[in-house]
């Protein structure tokens, strides 16, 4: 494959899997090449890890499918990864767009901190997660979750196997301990990050805050934020065009920036 620099790498939430971006790139309808990865602990047979072994595991995919330079897009904690990959390897990255990003300390609430309580937060997540999903299973339900949120009911459906799936259990806990322990040290590379970078917040996120997407677009250096009128945590599913076109900008932009930049500026990684 002949090397590329526009491509959209996307790097899903948690819980969650590369099937959440569906119709995030149904949207792009190949405007722009995406790669859509399940994270390490999240295909049924990878272990979870930190944010570094997250932004490993995404560069290898970046060098298996011959990709230079990429638009990251990351949601809830993918954006953590995706910060911390475009501060770690600049050169792999042509532009950032944050999704929703729980990428710096004030994105965590008390919540966080109870669910990532080894034992107890464990079982407080697993005894949820157990409880959604087998809700989710009903057909009225599903019927009434997708009338109140505008949710699909396929995607309701795919995601209370998700819920239901032990793996999934274990790989949250794994990774809420993750978000606790490591958001300090991200925050200290926040002002490293010399992509262009874009954040998305829907201003009825109850999830991960507005507030907190504003004081972390004022972290990244020439960082835009974009909100959402009335969009909850979850904008891949209620909102796939708007997300769409939003990627599409950010890589057209990259690939613009790519093309007027000396080539031995842009590094191969």
């Amino acid at each position: 494959m002949a090397p590329t620099s526009n491509a959209a790498l996307l790097l899903h939430g948690q819980p969650g899997n590369a099937q959440d971006w569906d119709a995030v790139r149904a949207a792009i309808d190949g405007r722009v090449p995406t790669l859509a990865i399940d994270r390490p602990g999240w295909d049924g047979r990878s272990t979870p890890t930190d944010l570094a072994g997250n932004a490993r595991a995404a560069v290898s995919v970046l060098d298996d499918a011959g990709i230079e330079r990429a638009t990251l897009v990351g949601h809830s904690l993918g954006g953590a990864v995706a910060a911390w990959l475009a501060a770690e390897y600049p050169e792999r990255v042509g532009a950032l767009v944050l999704a929703a990003p729980s990428a710096s300390c004030q994105s965590l609430n008390r919540l966080d901190d109870l669910l990532a309580t080894p034992f107890l937060g464990s079982a407080l997540a697993t005894g949820a997660f157990i409880g959604l999903g087998l809700t989710l299973k009903l057909r009225a339900a599903r019927h009434r979750i997708s009338s109140g949120f505008g949710l699909p009911e396929d995607y309701l459906l795919s995601y209370s196997r998700t819920l239901l799936n032990p793996l999934v259990w274990h790989s949250f806990a794994v990774e809420q301990r993750t978000l606790t322990r490591e958001l300090p040290e991200l925050e200290l590379r926040l002002e490293s990050i010399s992509a262009a970078t874009m954040i998305v917040t829907g201003t009825a996120d109850r999830i991960v805050s507005p507030a907190s997407a504003r004081a972390l677009a004022a972290r990244i250096p020439g960082a835009d934020l974009v909100q959402l009128r009335r969009a909850s945590h979850l904008l891949l599913q209620e909102r796939p065009v708007e997300l769409a076109e939003l990627i599409v900008a950010a890589a057209s932009g990259a690939a613009t920036a790519a093309v007027a930049a000396p080539q031995d500026s842009l590094g191969s990684g």
